[in-house]
């Protein structure tokens, strides 16, 4: 099994190493994709799961609002805050898995932008969500 602190594929980097929750809970890997969607990734280490094995629910949720701020941005600078998460368990992600979660943009208003999206392991879906995220100006 690889390390969960190093990057499992190539060209991916920490979203945002200053951030302390993100990187003990995570690590999260990032990357933008040639089609432009954000795409964050983990490998799921034993710290990662709950007692039973199965990788953490609250876990699963952090990593879907990560990917769906990086959704809502514009601008690599734009802040973002949650102003809701609704979410859904489809599956449970085991120690060893990729997890990997991506967004998609429902609409930009002046005030809100609407979110959703999906994290999953293999062809396995694990969890959905939809989220409205406020912007608070740039970094």
């Amino acid at each position: 099994m690889t390390d969960p602190d190093t990057p499992p594929l190539l060209g991916y980097t920490i979203y945002d190493p200053d951030d302390p929750f993100e990187t003990y809970t995570g690590p999260f890997w990032w990357s933008r994709l040639d089609d432009g969607t954000d795409h964050v990734i983990l490998r799921a280490a034993e710290r990662h799961c709950n007692t039973h094995g199965i990788v953490h629910g609250g876990l699963l949720m952090t990593m879907i609002d990560l990917a769906l701020v990086a959704t809502a941005k514009t601008e690599p600078d734009d802040r973002f805050v949650t102003v809701s998460l609704n979410s859904e368990f489809v599956a449970s992600g085991r120690k060893g898995d990729l997890i990997e979660a991506r967004g998609t943009l429902t609409r930009r208003g002046r005030s809100l932008s609407f979110v959703q999206g999906q994290v999953t392991s293999g062809d396995r879906v694990l969890l959905t969500a939809s989220a409205v995220m406020k912007p608070i100006g740039p970094g």
